[in-house]
C-alpha cells in the first residue's frame, strides 16, 4: 500500500510536469501566466491551411492561470496576461510549423527509443526525477509497478506522448545543428577578439565644436535631406486614438476600512507574544526581519511614527507611507554608532553666481528668523517663503543621517541645538534658515505589520460603470472627449502604427490592439482592464502605411542636417590637413590646431573608447590598422578622426582550455541562431491568418 501511494504521488508529479512542460509551446509557457477568455468554439488561426483550435489556445490559457496563481496566490495582472497570450500564440503557430517540417523530412521516434527513455539504461531526467531511488538512481521496482499498474495507464500514454513529441524536437535540433561548423581560424579569430588589445594615437576634430550661429540650414537642406534618407519615414498603417483612463485607486471608502481593520488588529497585535507569527497569521506585506533601523533607514513618516515613542511594546499607527498602511510594533531599542536628526528649513533661493540675489536672500533670511525668535509659527513661515518642495509640510525634511545633505546644510544641522533657528547658512542652493526639532543616537528593531492599500471590488466595478457610461454617451452624442470632461474623467491622445506591441501611456494591450486593427474611424473600444487602469478608447483616424510627410517631420530633421553639415566642415578640414602629408598625429594636430591623444586599451568585445565614446568606426579602424600606419578619415558619430596604432598587445598563446571553451562557445551561439533563422524564415513563408480578433480577451 505504502509503494501504491508513493507511485501515485509521483505520478501527480509528472503530470504537473506534463502540463507545463510539453512541447515547445510549454517550454514558452514558463516564463507567464495566462487568463481564460471568453469565447468558445473555432479556429483561433489557420496556419498554411493547419487550424490552430480556439480549445487548443483556452486550455494553455487556463492551465498558466492556475500555475501563475498556485505560485503568486494571486490573479494576473491584465497586461502580463496579455503579453503572455501573445507569447502562446507565437509558440502554437510556430509549432505547427515545425511539426510540418518534421514531418516533411521524416522525423520520427521509434517504440524502442521511448521504451529505453523510461525503462532503458539510462532513463530520461523526468523518470529519474519521479522514480528516484535516493542516491541518484531509478527505484526500478516502483516504476515498474507504475507501468503496470492499469489505473495508471492514461498517465502513462502522457508520459510516452511527451518524451516521444521531446525526443522528436531534440532530433530536429540536432539536424539543423549538424549544419554548424567552427573551424581552427573561427577560434583563433574568437580568441584575438576577445584578448587582443590595441593603443592608438589620435586627432579629433569634433561636430560640436563648429558653433550653430555658423551654420544655415535653409528649407532646401531640409528637403534634401528628406529625400536622401526618405526610407528612415516610412511608416507602418497609423492609428491616431483618444483614450479616457481611470486608475485602480483605492477610494476614500477602501482607505478607511483598510485603517478600521488595522485599528481592529491593533490591540491584537500590542499583546501578540509571537510578532513573527502575527505577521504570517495575517498575510503582512513585509516579512519579519531581526534587523534594526536607524530613523534614516526608514520612510519619513514610519520614522516620524515610530521614534516619538521608543518603549518596547509600543505600536505606532495606523501610518500611511508609499501606497501602504503600516503597524509598527517597536520590539528592542539599542544605541547606534551613528546619530541621525530631524529638521526643517525655509530655503531663500539664489544660485552662487548671482551675488545680487544671494545678498537680498540673506537679508530675507535674517528677516524672517528674527520674526520667528518674535514667535512667529515656523511651519506657517516656511509654507508662505520657502523656494523648496517640503515647504507644503511646513519645511520638514524628515529624519536624516550624514551624507545626505550638501555639507554646509549637513554641518549647520549636526552643530545645532535641538529647538533653535540657525543663523543663515549658505549652500549652492541658496540660504537657509534650519530648526532641528528631534536628534537621536538610537536604532530600533520593529516588527512591521503592512498592508497595501488597494482599490475594492466595489471600487474596481464603479470605474468600470463609469467608463461604461462614458462609452455609452459618446455613442449617442458622437463627442467623446466632451462626454470625458462632463464625467471628469482625463483624456489623452497617441498615435500607434500597426504591429506596435507598446502603446505610449497603456503598456502592452492586445485587446485594444484588436480594436484598432479591426476598427474604423469614429469607433469606440469597450472598456479594457489594465495593471492599474481602466480605459475606453476612440479611434479618431486610420492612416495608411506609406511615408511621413515632410511637414510632419520638418522639426525633427533640422538638427540632424544641423549635424550633417557641421560634420561636412569638420571633414573638409581634416582632409586639407591630410594633403599636406603628415607622417604622424602629432604632425596632423599641430597643423589643425589641436593636440593629439592617446586612447587607453581598445578591445574588440568593449561597446566604447575611453574619453571618446561608442565609435564602432574607431573600434574596427584601429583593429585594421597596421601599427605606425596613419589612417584615413574616419566619420564617427561625434567627430572626424585620424588614427595611428602606437601598440599592439598580441593575446598568448591559446591553451587547449580556451579552444575548448571558445568552440563549445561558438557552436552554441552558431546552433541558436540558425535555429531562430530557420524559424523565422518559416514564419515569414507561412500565410498566418490571425483570427484573434473575432474572440473575446
Amino acid at each position: 500500500m505504502g509503494m501504491m501511494i508513493k507511485m501515485r504521488e509521483n505520478t501527480g508529479v509528472v503530470l504537473w510536469i506534463l502540463v507545463f512542460a510539453f512541447g515547445i509551446l510549454w517550454v514558452l509557457q514558463d516564463s507567464g501566466a495566462f487568463d481564460s477568455v471568453g469565447a468558445t468554439g473555432g479556429d483561433i488561426a489557420v496556419v498554411d491551411g493547419m487550424p490552430i483550435s480556439y480549445e487548443d489556445y483556452a486550455r494553455a490559457v487556463d492551465s498558466q492561470l492556475q500555475r501563475y496563481q498556485a505560485q503568486t496566490g494571486e490573479s494576473a495582472p491584465p497586461q502580463l496576461m496579455d503579453l503572455q497570450r501573445e507569447q502562446v500564440f507565437n509558440a502554437l503557430v510556430e509549432d505547427r510549423l515545425l511539426e510540418r517540417e518534421m514531418d516533411r523530412l521524416g522525423v520520427t521516434v521509434t517504440d524502442d527509443e521511448v521504451y529505453n527513455m523510461i525503462l532503458g539504461p539510462n532513463p530520461h531526467p523526468i523518470i529519474v526525477s519521479n522514480f528516484s531511488d535516493g542516491q541518484g538512481g531509478v527505484n526500478r521496482a516502483l516504476l515498474e509497478n507504475f507501468v503496470d499498474d492499469p489505473e495508471a495507464r492514461q498517465s502513462l500514454i502522457d508520459i510516452e506522448s511527451y518524451l516521444r513529441a521531446e525526443r522528436r524536437r531534440q532530433k530536429m535540433n540536432n539536424l539543423i545543428g549538424a549544419t554548424v561548423r567552427v573551424s581552427e581560424a573561427d577560434l583563433q579569430e574568437a580568441y584575438e577578439r576577445e584578448s587582443k588589445t590595441v593603443q592608438a594615437s589620435y586627432v579629433a576634430l569634433r561636430y560640436a565644436a563648429i558653433p550653430d550661429d555658423s551654420v544655415q540650414v535653409t528649407d532646401a537642406d531640409l528637403r534634401a535631406f528628406y529625400n536622401d534618407n526618405r526610407d528612415e519615414y516610412a511608416r507602418e498603417t497609423t492609428y491616431a486614438l483618444t483614450y479616457a483612463t481611470l486608475r485602480k485607486d483605492a477610494s476614500a471608502a477602501d482607505t478607511a476600512a483598510v485603517l478600521d481593520e488595522m485599528e481592529e488588529l491593533r490591540e491584537q497585535f500590542i499583546t501578540a507574544e509571537d510578532d513573527s507569527l502575527f505577521l504570517v497569521r495575517n498575510a503582512s506585506e513585509t516579512p519579519y526581519t531581526d534587523a534594526y533601523f536607524t530613523p534614516g533607514d526608514l520612510d519619513a513618516a514610519l520614522a516620524t511614527a515610530v521614534f516619538d515613542n521608543l518603549e518596547p511594546g509600543a505600536v505606532a499607527g495606523p501610518v500611511m507611507a508609499n501606497g501602504q498602511v503600516h503597524l509598527l510594533k517597536v520590539r528592542d531599542v539599542r544605541t547606534g554608532e551613528d546619530t541621525h536628526v530631524r529638521a526643517r528649513h525655509i530655503l531663500f533661493r539664489a544660485t552662487e553666481t548671482d551675488q545680487g540675489a544671494r545678498n537680498a536672500a540673506l537679508e530675507e533670511a535674517r528677516d524672517v528668523r528674527q520674526r520667528i525668535l518674535a514667535g512667529e509659527d515656523f511651519a506657517a513661515l516656511a509654507r508662505e517663503f520657502s523656494d523648496d518642495g517640503s515647504a507644503a509640510q511646513g519645511g520638514d525634511l524628515g529624519w536624516f543621517g550624514r551624507g545626505r545633505m550638501v555639507e554646509p546644510f549637513e554641518d549647520a544641522a549636526f552643530a545645532a541645538p535641538v529647538g533653535r533657528v540657525t543663523q543663515p547658512v549658505e549652500s549652492r542652493f541658496g540660504v537657509h534658515l534650519i530648526e532641528v526639532t528631534e536628534r537621536s543616537t538610537q536604532e530600533v528593531q520593529l516588527a512591521d505589520y503592512s498592508q497595501s492599500l488597494r482599490a475594492s471590488v466595489a471600487t474596481l466595478n464603479d470605474l468600470e460603470n463609469t467608463l461604461g457610461d462614458l462609452q455609452y454617451f459618446a455613442e449617442e452624442s458622437n463627442d467623446f472627449t466632451g462626454e470625458a470632461e462632463r464625467l471628469g474623467v482625463p483624456t489623452s491622445t497617441v498615435q500607434v502604427e500597426a504591429g506596435q506591441q507598446f502603446i505610449p501611456g497603456i503598456g502592452n494591450s492586445r485587446a485594444l490592439t484588436n480594436f484598432l486593427e479591426a476598427g474604423r474611424a469614429g469607433t469606440l473600444s469597450d472598456v479594457i482592464e489594465l495593471n492599474d487602469l481602466f480605459i475606453v478608447a476612440e479611434l479618431t483616424e486610420v492612416q495608411p502605411e506609406g511615408f511621413r510627410p515632410f511637414e510632419e517631420v520638418q522639426e525633427q530633421l533640422r538638427p540632424r542636417v544641423l549635424v550633417e553639415q557641421k560634420k561636412a566642415i569638420q571633414l573638409e578640414r581634416m582632409r586639407a590637413a591630410l594633403e599636406t602629408t603628415p607622417s604622424n598625429t602629432a604632425e596632423l594636430a599641430t597643423r589643425v590646431g589641436i593636440a593629439a591623444r592617446t586612447t587607453p586599451d581598445i578591445s574588440l568585445t568593449s561597446p566604447a573608447v575611453g574619453g571618446i565614446g561608442r565609435e564602432p568606426a574607431f573600434i574596427g579602424t584601429a583593429f585594421g590598422l597596421e601599427q605606425g600606419v596613419l589612417s584615413g578619415i574616419v566619420e564617427g558619430n561625434n567627430a572626424a578622426y585620424v588614427l595611428q596604432v602606437t601598440t599592439v598587445n598580441e593575446p598568448p598563446m591559446m591553451t587547449e582550455a580556451d579552444r575548448t571553451r571558445l568552440r563549445d562557445q561558438l557552436l552554441n551561439e552558431r546552433r541558436q541562431q540558425v535555429q531562430r533563422q530557420w524559424i523565422a524564415n518559416l514564419r515569414e513563408k507561412a500565410e498566418v491568418d490571425d483570427r484573434r480578433r473575432l474572440f473575446q480577451q
